[in-house]
């Protein structure tokens, strides 16, 4: 399906470096991105990238060329141009007219991506969860520093107005100093069955698709969707959804990575081919005993995803949106003292908008979502599925980001892709979290 070996854009940094066109004037007017990955995520990411002056939309990229087809008509609809297509990502990565590249492919690309696009000099917007496993995470954030590249993380409720009131409110000690957090998803999914190996579809290149993961055979039940439940490229629900809440939770905490880290649950209500849980449970304790609840609901539920603050005085719900109420008080039933409510989802565009102003200015400092924000989040999602597959209690060193004296989980802390796909050893590598 390739019309020829291609080069690895590690072993030819030095030489794509050495043109000074690849990292562009900070002061241009015009980026040019690239769109990496044409699912659900990348059609939102086009709007927000067409609606954002200044930005072109050069070049869209993804491994199934009928997706890819259909969404450069998209945006030739929504700007007038026609962009360039292309099936591999390394020849995008290799263009030294790309300023940026936006990352909506499958979890398992996320990080050799991004490694590779900061190494050839381009900044990174990359989707949630921004890695696959810790390890990968790791290694972002220390070629993020090492390039010297801006790289935004997708968990835009950070660039809302609404949440960034909502933060405020708890930062000032509106309930006081905050014991407990919990969180609630529910989002109900079916089954869904079983599909057996066949041959990939004559427009799909399944040895790009699959890239960095480990080589299996091809099956309907990965191809566009439904990878996120399988460990080999998703993280399931918690690392689909579940990073969202523990971003906003952490943000509001000022907390980076927990200590101890317990998770259940299973997959239940039917039988099918998925490996991930629909319905988890999560409990992350820090050091001074501040605690994290979380939990997935996959199943039908009649009740409301949110997230809970519980203070010394008062409580505070945040709502998906935005909204929230605080109620204050040591009475049995605490009076409400503030409502805050707008409707809507968060700014998305926004976010972007974000990314891209940052670019301009060459400056990481301005990004609503840096890498490592982005990455610790994500990190707390890996360390609940951690703990759900081996059905115990871990504890986790953020330092070494190793598991304590635990090499069972450490195990799962990484993987080895295989060349031309391995992920490279980064100088430096480590984060704060």
């Amino acid at each position: 399906m390739m019309d020829g070996p291609l080069m690895n854009p590690i072993d030819r940094r030095s030489f794509l470096l050495s043109f000074p066109a690849i990292a562009r004037s900070a002061a241009s007017d015009r980026v040019r991105v690239a769109l990496i990955g044409a699912g659900g995520r990348g059609k939102d990411l086009l709007r927000n990238a067409s609606a954002v002056p200044g930005v072109e939309v050069a070049t869209i990229c993804d491994p199934d060329e009928t997706r890819m087809r259909q969404m450069a008509e998209q945006a030739t609809t929504r700007t007038g141009k026609s962009p360039a297509l292309q099936a591999d990502l390394r020849r995008v990565i290799e263009d030294r007219d790309i300023d940026a590249v936006i990352l909506t492919c499958c979890n398992h690309w996320h990080a050799l991506a991004t490694i590779w696009a900061v190494q050839a000099g381009k900044h990174v917007y990359v989707e949630k969860p921004v890695s696959h496993d810790v390890d990968e995470g790791t290694r972002m954030v220390a070629a993020a520093r090492r390039y010297k590249r801006v790289v935004q993380g997708g968990t835009q409720r950070r660039s809302s107005e609404r949440f960034r009131k909502a933060i405020a409110y708890l930062h000032s000690g509106g309930i006081g100093d905050i014991y407990m957090a919990r969180w609630l998803f529910t989002g109900p999914r079916d089954s869904i069955g079983f599909r057996s190996p066949e041959e990939p579809p004559a427009d799909l290149h399944w040895d790009l698709w699959l890239g960095p993961a480990p080589k299996q055979p091809f099956h309907r039940n990965l191809v566009h969707y439904n990878w996120h439940w399988f460990w080999d490229f998703g993280s399931g629900e918690m690392g689909n959804n579940g990073v969202h809440y523990l971003d906003v939770i952490r943000w509001a905490l000022k907390k980076g990575a927990p200590r101890r880290i317990y998770s259940n649950g299973g997959r239940f209500g039917y039988r099918d081919q998925a490996q991930t849980p629909n319905t988890q449970l999560a409990q992350m304790q820090y050091e001074d005993g501040v605690e994290i609840l979380c939990e997935i609901r996959g199943l039908y539920s009649n009740e409301e995803t949110g997230m809970h603050f519980y203070g010394s005085k008062g409580v505070m719900h945040l709502d998906r949106s935005g909204n929230f109420q605080v109620y204050a008080g040591r009475s049995k039933k605490p009076e409400l003292v503030v409502d805050e409510g707008w409707g809507g989802n968060a700014e998305e565009v926004g976010h972007f908008r974000n990314f891209i102003d940052a670019v301009r200015a060459n400056d990481k400092g301005m990004l609503n979502c840096d890498i490592e924000e982005a990455e610790c989040s994500t990190l707390l999602c890996h360390l609940a599925n951690i703990s759900y597959r081996l059905k115990r209690e871990v504890r986790f060193d953020a330092a070494s980001r190793r598991f304590v004296g635990d090499s069972e989980a450490d195990a799962l802390l990484g993987r080895t892709g295989q060349p031309p796909f391995s992920l490279p050893e980064i100088r430096g590598e480590g984060t704060k979290s």
